[in-house]
């Protein structure tokens, strides 16, 4: 009788956390990747990017660069980029998010944060008759100076984007970035997308390894609303909202939500500017776009944490 076969070897995924403008960092998160997972595994592993490539790091164009090159260099890996919130206000501002779905205008989005233009500052140079509410936010001019949740100063918007678009070369809130940023770029951000499921994602427990859906997300599923409905929305990319919650989101969409938390579904997220890992609920973002804090990423199925400032012994 001839012998069972062993078992398939786990494939890896490899999550990777918000980035925020800062390509040495993730070149140097990717080296330690490499050399964590070895070079067979890490050649034909599945890359998760979790979003918010811009803004606060002022080399973001250097960020795009490095991650559109990466299907040619590792053709057998799978590469997926998700939208951050980030980066959703960098597309509409150049022009690349889908049109909604019902007709309606862009400034429709306005309407439900109207009192707060004043104080952000939105954007009113070229084309913001028919720009997204995020879009003018992100290129807008916000009055205050100093970011008290972040204990920061803003970086020109309520966004820190005034470094994005330095990094293309113009002064932040010029609408000279339409023109500035590369066709393969507005590309990229056009292609992004807005949730990513994979089936059968190993995890090491303690009782052995589990199989498992993986729902990737930015910031988080809302917890109180049905997940099928909340999934068909950002498959389609639906822009007639003001706020994708999924994108942008905070407590609401920091719990897998109920009707999953029965599940063996891993919810995945950055955006949170915090490590965490509760059971199947991972958000890896312990970089938060600071310039003193790491960009990590999670392997699986060891749930390895892996940052861009660990030394590996030769």
């Amino acid at each position: 009788m001839a012998d069972p076969k062993p078992a398939a070897k786990p494939r890896v995924v490899c999550c990777i956390g918000d980035i925020h403008g800062f390509p040495t960092k993730l070149q140097n998160l990717w080296s330690n990747l490499e050399s964590t997972i070895g070079p067979s595994d890490f050649e034909s592993a599945t890359i998760i990017f979790l979003g918010d490539y811009c803004d606060r790091g002022y080399e973001t164009r250097k960020v795009l660069d490095f991650l559109i090159s990466l299907p040619s260099k590792y053709p057998d890996q799978k590469h997926v980029f998700l939208s951050g919130n980030h980066d959703f206000a960098f597309s509409a501002f150049v022009g690349v998010l889908p049109s909604p779905v019902d007709g309606s205008e862009f400034s429709e989005t306005w309407k439900e944060y109207e009192e707060n233009e004043e104080r952000e500052g939105w954007f009113r140079g070229d084309g913001y008759e028919k720009m997204h509410l995020q879009g003018r936010r992100w290129a807008g001019k916000i009055k205050a100076k100093f970011n008290v949740a972040k204990g920061m100063e803003y970086k020109g918007s309520i966004y820190d984007a005034g470094p994005t678009f330095e990094s293309y070369g113009v002064p932040h809130g010029s609408a000279d970035l339409v023109k500035a940023v590369p066709d393969e770029h507005k590309k990229f951000l056009a292609d992004m997308v807005w949730v990513h499921e994979e089936d059968d994602v190993c995890v090491e427990t303690e009782d052995g390894i589990k199989h498992c859906k993986l729902i990737a997300v930015h910031a988080g599923l809302e917890r109180d609303k049905d997940v099928e409905e909340q999934l068909k929305l950002l498959k389609n990319k639906d822009t007639r909202v003001p706020k994708v919650e999924p994108l942008s989101g905070r407590k609401n969409v920091w719990d897998i939500p109920k009707e999953l938390s029965e599940t063996s579904t891993i919810v995945v997220s950055g955006h949170h500017a915090k490590l965490h890992i509760e059971g199947l609920r991972l958000v890896i973002d312990e970089g938060g776009g600071y310039e003193d804090k790491p960009v990590a990423a999670i392997v699986l199925p060891s749930m390895k944490i892996v940052r861009d400032t660990d030394v590996w012994a030769n």
